[in-house]
Order: C-alpha cells, then sequence, then structure tokens
C-alpha cells in the first residue's frame, strides 16, 4: 500500500469518499441490498466470447451483472468501466443519452466502488464482449482506494495482513486458494473412494499427543481445567481404530507453539489417516500414486515446475534410508559408527549442531541427517528406517529394533508427509512414554506427556495399522510454485502492527 509521503494523499482521499457516502446517506440511497444480478462474468465470456457483433445485433440479450469497479474510463457523453466478480471481468459501455442523471453520478464513482448494472450485450469495436448499459446503480461505496493497479501489493507484508486487498487486485493469489480447495477435495475424493471414514477430533485436549512439539496452553473456565491446543489428533483417531473403524482420516487444523519460517506456520492444516491391516509400505505406495493424481488433476500433465526447476513426477520416487542418506552426504563418515553416540556427537560438534547432554544415538543421528541431508532431497523421496528413538509412536523394525518401520516424504528440500507402521504393543508404548517423560523432565519442551488413556485403549488391542500425515499447506506450495508457506494461508500468523 502507500507508503510514507504517500499516506497524507491516501488520507485525503479518503476524507473525499467518506465525504461522497455522507452525501449517498443524505439520500437515503447508501449500500442498499436489493440488486440481484442474473450473470457472472466467466459465464458470459464462456457463452457468448466467440459470437459475432451481427449476431448480438440479431438476438438482443439482456443480463444484469454485479462486481467491484476496477477501471473506469470516461469520454464525455460516453463511458467504460469494467467489473469483477467471483470469475474475472466484464466491460461496461455507459452513455449518459441512456442513463441521463446516473450518469452524471458514475463520473464522481471510483475505482473500489461496487455497482450493478442491467443491459444488453454486444461486442465494440476493438472486439470486447461488453454489456450495454441502461440501468446502474451504486451498491457499495468504497472508503479506501486500491493499490496502484500496475503494481498491486508490492510489500509481502502488507499483502499478509491484509489478504482482503491481495485477493481483489491478484489474480494470480486467487487461484492460489482456489488450487488449495481444489487439492483438499481431491484427497477427500481419494479416499472416500477407498471407504475411509472423515471425522473431527477435539482440538482442546487435556494431554497433548501425537507429535514431538511444543504445545499452547488454554484454561476451560467451566471444568477449571488447563488444556492445550492439539499438536495432532493422532492418538484420538488411532483410538478410533481400537473401536473398528478401520479406515479413517481427519483434515485438521494443530497448533505448534514453534517459531515462523517460510516453511512453518503455528497454526496449519494436516491430513492424517489410519489404515487398519497395513503397513508404512503401502503407504508410501499411496502417496506416490497420490502426487501423481494430484498433478494430474491440477495441471493436466505429471511435469512441473518449482521455483524454477523442473519435476517429472513420472520417474519412480527414490526410497533410501536415514544411514544411507547420512553416508551419501557426509564424506568421510565412519557408516560402522552411525549408532556409536561419542562418535556422532563429535560429528555434530564439528558442524555446529546444538545437542543435548541426554540425547542417544538415534537423535544424534537425526541431528546430523536435518543438517546435511533435508534440503538436498529435491526429487520425491522415501527416507525411511528412522531411528527408534526419535519415533515413540512407530512400530520397531522386527529386524532391527535401533530403527522403526517409518518414513518421511520429502520434495523440494521440504517434508511433505510422515508416516509408519503404528506400535500397537501397549506395554511397548507405556516404556516409550516414560522415556519421553524422562526426557521432558531433563528439559526437552517438546517430549510427549504419559498418556494412560491411550495405553488403556491399546490394552484392547488394535489391529496393525498404519498411519500418515501430510502437511497440507507444504503441499500446496509445491503445486502452486509458492516460495513460502504464507503465501497458501488466507491469514497467516504475523506480529500486530505498530500502532
Amino acid at each position: 500500500m502507500k507508503q510514507g509521503n504517500d499516506s497524507s494523499d491516501e488520507n485525503k482521499l479518503i476524507a473525499e469518499r467518506r465525504a461522497k457516502l455522507g452525501e449517498l446517506r443524505a439520500q437515503g440511497v447508501a449500500f442498499p441490498n436489493d440488486f440481484r444480478r442474473d450473470a457472472l462474468a466467466a459465464q458470459l465470456h464462456d457463452a457468448f466470447g466467440a459470437r459475432p457483433a451481427e449476431w448480438f445485433e440479431a438476438n438482443p440479450t439482456q443480463v444484469k451483472v454485479g462486481g467491484r469497479i476496477m477501471f473506469k474510463r470516461v469520454m464525455g457523453k460516453a463511458s467504460f468501466a469494467k467489473i469483477a466478480d467471483r470469475t474475472g471481468q466484464i466491460q461496461l459501455f455507459l452513455q449518459q443519452e441512456a442513463l441521463g442523471a446516473v450518469y452524471d453520478a458514475f463520473k464522481g464513482w471510483d475505482v473500489g466502488d461496487i455497482a450493478g448494472a442491467s443491459g444488453v450485450l454486444f461486442r465494440t469495436k476493438t472486439g470486447e464482449l461488453s454489456v450495454r448499459v441502461d440501468a446502474l446503480r451504486l451498491l457499495v461505496k468504497s472508503l479506501r482506494p486500491l493499490p496502484d493497479k500496475w503494481h498491486g501489493l508490492a510489500d509481502t507484508e502488507t499483502r499478509y495482513r491484509r489478504r482482503y486487498v491481495d485477493l481483489i487486485v491478484s489474480e494470480s493469489s486467487r487461484n492460489v486458494f482456489r488450487a488449495r480447495t481444489r487439492i483438499v477435495r481431491y484427497l477427500r475424493d481419494f479416499l472416500d473412494a477407498l471407504d475411509f471414514l472423515e471425522v473431527e477430533t477435539p482440538m482442546m485436549q487435556p494431554i497433548p499427543g501425537g507429535a514431538a512439539a511444543r504445545p499452547f496452553r488454554t484454561h476451560h473456565n467451566a471444568l477449571d481445567l488447563d488444556m492445550y491446543l492439539r499438536i495432532a489428533p493422532e492418538l484420538y483417531l488411532k483410538r478410533l481404530v481400537v473401536g473398528g473403524i478401520e479406515r479413517v482420516y481427519e483434515i485438521n487444523r494443530n497448533f505448534r507453539n514453534e517459531g515462523l519460517s517460510t516453511q512453518h506456520n503455528p497454526e496449519f492444516t494436516m491430513l492424517e489417516l489410519y489404515l487398519a491391516y497395513a503397513d508404512y509400505r503401502d503407504l508410501m505406495d499411496w502417496i506416490e500414486k497420490a502426487i501423481r493424481g494430484l498433478a494430474d488433476t491440477l495441471n493436466g500433465t505429471p511435469q512441473l515446475t518449482y521455483q524454477g526447476r523442473s519435476f517429472d513426477l513420472t520417474k519412480p520416487f527414490r526410497r533410501v534410508t536415514v544411514e544411507q542418506a547420512v553416508i551419501e552426504h557426509n564424506p568421510g563418515i565412519d557408516p560402522l559408527s552411525l549408532r556409536d553416540p561419542t562418535y556422532l556427537r563429535k560429528r555434530c560438534e564439528q558442524l555446529g549442531i546444538k545437542v543435548e547432554a541426554h540425547d542417544g544415538p538415534g537423535k544424534l543421528q537425526i541431528e546430523l541427517f536435518e543438517k546435511t541431508v533435508e534440503s538436498t532431497l529435491l526429487d520425491p523421496t522415501f527416507v525411511y528406517a528412522y531411528p527408534a528413538e526419535v519415533s515413540p509412536l512407530s512400530r520397531p523394525n522386527d529386524a532391527d529394533p535401533f530403527i522403526a518401520d517409518r518414513f518421511e516424504f520429502f520434495i523440494a528440500g521440504r517434508e511433505i508427509a510422515n508416516g509408519f507402521s503404528e506400535l500397537n504393543d501397549p506395554e511397548d508404548q507405556a516404556a516409550r512414554f516414560r522415556a519421553q517423560v524422562a526426557r521432558k523432565d531433563k528439559g526437552d519442551e517438546e517430549a510427549m506427556f504419559y498418556d494412560a488413556d491411550y495405553v488403556r485403549a491399546l490394552e484392547y488391542g488394535m489391529p496393525p495399522t498404519a498411519g500418515l500425515g501430510v502437511g497440507i499447506d507444504r503441499l500446496v506450495m509445491f503445486f502452486t510454485d509458492s516460495a513460502s508457506i504464507r503465501d497458501v494461508i488466507l491469514f497467516p500468523h504475523m506480529r500486530p502492527e505498530a500502532g
């Protein structure tokens, strides 16, 4: 928006618009609510865009359109304007002869005002489909000027703070959020077709569980109970699997009290699902199929570009273990020492990675992975065989208990999904919860709480199950070529404006 010395100019424009609104109020015609349109811009272009000028002369077509004035050009006794509705823009042709006093009033209307018009369709000499207006009304007086049409909202922070203005002036922003809706709809349709049941689980929880993260706290006055905004719905969804809902999912809002970045927002959207009688390998196959299906649905092709780099989703997605990836990206590392805490601690220190005294070899291994590998995983890649130490809800591998049957899925150097074969041994789960509590007692604010009711649920018996979480925001970033998570969240968290 306008900055610095321009603020006084903007205030002057606002004052002028308020004066115009005052005149409308005095006339008793401010903010009417009885206009009803019968056509949208895109519908008109689709239905009549190819008709020649002669057709309109032979077939008078009356329409009523309404929208925000995005452009106006007054030329004496005739003027042009363009209005925008939710589907696009349509041009209006206005004549003093046809509109009389309303035409004179229109000259004083501003870009940003919302108007309703009726008239017949025709094609101008330049070939543009237009409405020859025979009736015109001002429906809403806009009190604030829109940004300069050539530059839009150049300030990124202002785009995020005033998303409503960004959406008015930027077709590309509107397209991002249309694509987001299509992505969520595709995933829902995909799962519904596989007989999954969509559910809703509590967003306020007495015990935050399902992930290693720092929670937000709140208080329930009626129960006089401290509660937490959920960091994940996992433990509730798995209770439902115990209850016999063998295919279940939730598209949910999660809250994690963590920092802000181009990849992180404290409030974010996840798809989380659980599938009985399956393991983590089934989920890798599912993701590969779903990602290709999304590309075809959104773009009509499995080839796409993200931030200047080409991606070909027809190629098989790579699968590599954590240890293999660490070896590949750390020349000179000793493959035989990847589970030696003393050796790993020294490597971390050499790389400037902060580690805690209580970190075991699994945690140290993942610290190395996140520092040296994650950002290099540009093509679609499944990294599996995560250390059990950092996977407190995952089933241990039968052949190697140091690792869990767990994977994470990466595209463009960022994690998109996390999946694993679920731990359904209640005694093992209880022991892992106790280990997490010990970490918390030593100062790890992201360690999990002990959830006795969840252990009790497992004691009734949960079938072999695979679970998956997909970061919707990051998925949308990839498919809309958006550099920041704030570009794909309508109202991202920000510090309050000064003053």
